[in-house]
């Protein structure tokens, strides 16, 4: 099988509260920045906070509603300010992910001598159809490749659903893991329950689709099941992988049960889960953690 192009130059990141920097350690000096969620003042001024150094030259494209501050005030189109040595395309709400590709590429095909990073500060924030984030990412992994550039892929785990996570994790070859808790309860479940770890990673994402539909607090698995429109698990397949889910402190049981077990859904958590989705594919080669990071996290 081909290696997707986008594998080796990419990093997926996790954002959000307790969460380093997006743009921490990012060596380019040459930046494209596509936001969805961050306004443009504070992804500017978040250069001084981070351990990296401001790149010679940025492209700021402006791509989701949220963005605010003067800069944004402006009519859409593009503004350069070449004695920054920055320049800012803002779009006006664009229509599906092909104005937002243009802006990327005309600021690549100007790009000589440097490789280039882009930067996408929040994949989870845009307002693009599932589908369409999966084929945005992809199709800048590939424009970037095409310049020998990297790209770094923002995500907040407990926005994701478990279809995009996996779809990112075959595109993208490197994540940056600052939790290593899942990594070890993934890697523990494999050495003591290999078959639960089996169907635990192959049916994970089905699994967070059926919590997330049921419309019961404390189902079965058999409940569950029932509530997926066009499932690939049968009731027992699905059961293995939610009481693997449990295993991995991504899902709870009713303590009150008697009898066949019933999952607590009212105290299910999605940005566990995405985690232990990522740790699936490091733990079967798929990715690899971010090697700052692990240094980071070991003893000194």
């Amino acid at each position: 099988m081909d290696v997707p192009v986008g594998r080796g130059g990419a990093t997926l990141r996790f954002v959000g509260p307790g969460e380093p920097p997006l743009r921490e350690r990012v060596p380019s000096q040459r930046v494209v920045s596509v936001l969805f969620d961050d306004d443009v003042d504070s992804w500017r001024r978040g250069w001084d906070r981070v351990a990296a150094t401001e790149p010679d030259r940025e492209a700021v494209i402006v791509a989701g509603d949220t963005t605010r501050g003067a800069v944004s005030d402006r009519s859409p189109g593009t503004l350069l300010l070449p004695d920054r040595s920055l320049a800012y395309t803002i779009l006006d709400d664009p229509d599906g992910i092909d104005p937002v590709l243009v802006a990327v590429n005309e600021y690549l095909d100007g790009v000589e001598g440097i490789a280039p990073t882009v930067m996408i500060d929040d994949i989870t924030a845009t307002t693009m159809e599932p589908a369409e984030r999966i084929t945005f990412v992809d199709a800048v992994c590939r424009a970037t490749a095409r310049v020998d550039g990297s790209v770094v892929v923002g995500c907040q785990p407990e926005r994701a659903a478990g279809t995009l996570i996996e779809s990112l994790t075959e595109m993208i070859g490197t994540v940056r893991i600052t939790d290593w808790t899942p990594i070890e309860q993934v890697g523990r479940l494999r050495r003591e329950d290999p078959t639960t770890f089996g169907y635990t990673r192959q049916h994970w994402v089905e699994a967070q689709e059926g919590i997330e539909v049921c419309d019961r607090n404390y189902p079965q698995s058999k409940q569950v099941h029932a509530a997926l429109s066009d499932p690939e698990t049968t009731p027992r397949t699905l059961g293995a992988t939610l009481s693997g889910l449990v295993t991995l402190d991504a899902l709870h049981v009713w303590g009150k049960t008697v009898g066949s077990t019933r999952y607590d859904l009212t105290e299910y958590d999605p940005a566990q889960l995405v985690s232990i989705g990522v740790a699936f594919a490091v733990a079967v080669g798929r990715m690899r953690p971010e090697y700052v990071t692990i240094e980071r996290m070991r003893p000194e």
